[in-house]
């Protein structure tokens, strides 16, 4: 009966018989002195293997053999032991065989190598296209998922895990499963989320969560850290891993490192990152090279807008960047776009946006415009400058008075505000609004620009001016089109807005693996 091409020979249960030593690599007679001392001692061989850099023979036999056969084979090259021509004999337990054929062998082992698998040993059979590689154990069905989704053409899995369910963690979450048979039909990737975390807790489901993914998480039992998530995804031998940042913690942020060193790609919503301090901005683009990951954040600045890609794209291609500026907040752009246009107080129309989920749980985080400062300083690190965030010049939005008391005091005394800004609303030239606006400038060739976050008053009919509800709007200034900005402009807040946009970077790091 013939067997199917696709199928996979796989043996677990086995040992490697290392044998090593200089000077009798090829010499006539070796591998059948081998094959005869194990025969006799009725221990099978799979698979002999020559490696001329290591100097050495490799066997592969059962593992309930390895201490017979490792024995055995000192016997019988006793006389070379002690001539120095074989340096020591040796088994490596707890490994596994697969075999199977392939049309395009490298490609199997850059997937492979991309999830961090790399066989011990290889023998190839060229005219039939047959391999056999040999793993550990710890990483064998890991492999075999691999080798099965490259040779059988069938939908690559995928596993996500998303940290943070707040707004834009929920919807994406709800995205992704809404979407998973679509996905999987035309871009043959299976996407599963297999974990999902808050502060606290964090749940696990290997074959992934469906639509009661909530009710795992709410009796989940697993504390919320990264070593959980390392050790489920190890123990459970998952390949192709995402971690989907979608908080705005300080601290998760920490675990990037280790993540991208276990074998994630890292996909965030969350700024935090990109604006720690310059040194450690780098080290992780350093890591992330090294282990061949990627990490994509389109939606730090822009929301669901392709922002960051077309920046990328043009100062990759060598175009000179002269200027960025904008109103970067979809946010304060609803505040300042509703304000200027009716007469309700301030406090009204902050109260409102904080009701539609446009602006942070605390609005200070919006008003003191920290938010737009970073996003601002993501741009200028796009250019390779190297700012820190403490070159930013900032217009806080609150008063002093405002500034240290809790969440909840704040939201009580929003009224506070209203005198001040009615006053500056109504201290415009005629036919002006305003507009909270960042601003990249100066010399964007030296090591660091000009960084500026205002509030400032410009005219009703000028691009930013006619800015609507919530969007965004940036103007990239180049040297090739001179006075005339390159403009992207569109929905720059709300939770579908965003978890679309990470759902895309979630997307485009899965093409690519």
């Amino acid at each position: 009966m013939k067997s199917n091409a696709n199928e996979i020979k796989f043996l677990k249960n086995r040992s490697i018989i290392k044998f090593e030593g200089e000077d009798f690599l090829g010499e006539i007679g070796i591998d059948g002195r081998i094959f005869k001392a194990l025969t006799l001692a009725r221990i099978s061989v799979g698979v002999i293997s020559q490696q001329a850099i290591e100097n050495g023979i490799s066997i592969l036999v059962q593992e309930s053999d390895s201490e017979k056969a490792v024995n055995c084979l000192i016997d019988e090259f006793e006389a070379e032991r002690k001539s120095g021509k074989v340096s020591q004999i040796y088994s490596i337990n707890n490994v596994s065989v697969l075999g199977f054929v392939a049309e395009d062998f490298n490609k199997i082992l850059a997937e492979l190598a991309r999830n961090n698998v790399f066989p011990l040993l290889l023998n190839q059979i060229a005219a039939e296209k047959r391999v056999n590689i040999v793993v550990t154990s710890s990483q064998d069905e890991k492999a075999k998922n691999i080798i099965e989704s490259e040779i059988s053409k069938r939908p690559k899995t995928v596993h996500l895990a998303i940290i943070g369910h707040g707004n834009v963690g929920k919807t994406l979450i709800e995205q992704v499963l809404e979407s998973s048979e679509e996905i999987k039909r035309r871009k043959k990737i299976d996407l599963k989320v297999v974990a999902v975390a808050n502060s606290r807790k964090i749940a696990f489901n290997k074959k992934g969560f469906d639509n009661n993914w909530n009710d795992e998480v709410v009796t989940a039992q697993n504390p919320s850290n990264v070593e959980e998530l390392i050790n489920f995804s190890k123990e459970n031998q998952l390949e192709n891993l995402i971690v989907v940042d979608n908080t705005a913690s300080k601290d998760f942020v920490h675990n990037y490192h280790a993540l991208a060193e276990n074998g994630f790609d890292l996909v965030s919503s969350n700024k935090i990152f990109n604006t720690l301090p310059i040194e450690e901005y780098r080290k992780l683009r350093y890591t992330l090279n090294k282990n061949n990951r990627r990490y994509l954040y389109e939606t730090n600045v822009g929301a669901g807008l392709p922002l960051i890609d077309t920046i990328k794209l043009l100062h990759l291609s060598g175009e000179n960047i002269t200027r960025i500026k904008g109103v970067f907040s979809g946010t304060l752009s609803y505040v300042f776009n509703n304000f200027s246009l009716r007469d309700d107080k301030f406090s009204t129309i902050i109260n409102e946006a904080l009701e539609k989920g446009y602006t942070e749980p605390d609005p200070r985080e919006d008003l003191s415009g920290n938010d737009v400062a970073r996003k601002l300083l993501i741009l200028a690190r796009e250019l390779d400058l190297i700012n820190e965030f403490e070159d930013i010049n900032i217009q806080n939005l609150v008063p002093e008075s405002l500034l240290e008391v809790s969440k909840s005091e704040f939201l009580s005394r929003l009224e506070e505000l209203d005198g001040e800004y009615q006053k500056i609303k109504g201290n415009q030239e005629p036919g002006h609004v305003l507009r909270y606006v960042g601003d990249l400038h100066g010399d964007l060739q030296k090591e660091k620009g000009e960084l500026d976050v205002k509030l400032i008053s410009v005219p009703a009919t000028s691009a930013l001016g006619q800015l609507k509800g919530s969007d965004s709007i940036f103007e990239i200034y180049t040297e090739s089109y001179g006075e005339h900005p390159i403009v992207i402009m569109g929905a720059g807040a709300g939770a579908k807005v965003t978890a679309r946009g990470v759902f895309g970077d979630i997307l485009r790091v899965s093409e690519t693996k």
